[in-house]
């Protein structure tokens, strides 16, 4: 019986590339986006994943065809930039609505199956932002953050059903993502040259940094652990970034972050 995975944010960048390799290890691999596109290595079904409706119909299309689900990952999400004070509350919910409640809608609507099952994992894609905020990204990292949090607490929740959960941070990696980016610089303001100058560096940083599917490989692999860590961070280097995040002072970090971005 072949093993089955959903896969959110499936039709470019990590989830492209996180599908294309689970397909290969003999997965049966099911994508979600929100724009359907033919897959030789997966079937693409279309929903929304900040909608509870439609992920419900997913998991219910899923189930009813292959009887089980072995594996969620839940990869879809997206970024606004821009200073705190001239974001628009609907743009920060909306941020949240995809990043954050999208994996939570998720992970809700399959854990029954899982549950009945006896067996189940759960990885979600979250960033190395949610660990070290970024100005003119802060409700993309808080997103992030709280998906972190969201994790820690939900692994404890369904250990006793042999349901295991975990998130991956990457760093900055080369994906359409960047270009996807909403930007909003507040217009003729006080922060309009340093946010220019802070995205610029930003988007460097991104379309220089990993292949995506580098990125996927490495989830991939944390998706098959028997007991995965609550949260793994992807790449020596992030990794070491991380941990001194931890050991040093938080305003230290903070202001080495402030010299690199602003």
């Amino acid at each position: 019986m072949s093993k089955i995975a959903l896969v959110t944010g499936a039709t470019s960048g990590i989830g492209l590339e996180l599908s294309r390799i689970l397909s290969q290890k003999g997965y049966k691999v099911y994508g979600v986006a929100r724009n359907h596109r033919e897959l030789d290595f997966c079937e693409i079904l279309t929903a929304d994943v900040s909608s509870e409706s439609e992920v419900e119909n997913v998991i219910n299309t899923v189930t009813e065809r292959e009887g089980h689900i072995d594996l969620l990952i839940c990869n879809a999400g997206f970024g606004i930039s821009g200073p705190v004070e001239y974001t628009k509350l609907e743009d920060a919910k909306r941020q949240f609505d995809v990043n954050f409640f999208g994996f939570f809608s998720c992970a809700k609507k399959i854990l029954p199956v899982f549950r009945k099952q006896g067996h189940g994992t759960i990885v979600v894609t979250s960033s190395v932002a949610g660990a070290i905020s970024i100005p003119f990204q802060a409700f993309y990292s808080a997103s992030k953050a709280a998906i972190n949090s969201l994790v820690m607490a939900l692994r404890n929740e369904v250990s006793p059903f042999g349901v295991k959960v975990t998130a991956v941070m990457p760093g900055d990696t080369r994906t359409s993502f960047t270009a996807k980016r909403e930007k909003d610089w507040g217009g003729d303001n006080a922060y309009s040259e340093i946010v220019k100058r802070s995205i610029e560096k930003m988007e460097k940083d991104e379309q220089n940094g990993t292949d995506p599917s580098v990125v996927a490989g490495y989830i991939a692999r944390i998706a098959e652990k028997k007991k995965p860590k609550p949260v793994y961070t992807a790449g020596f280097g992030y990794k070491m970034l991380v941990v001194l995040s931890r050991i040093l002072p938080q305003r230290f970090v903070n202001y080495i972050v402030g010299k690199m971005y602003t």
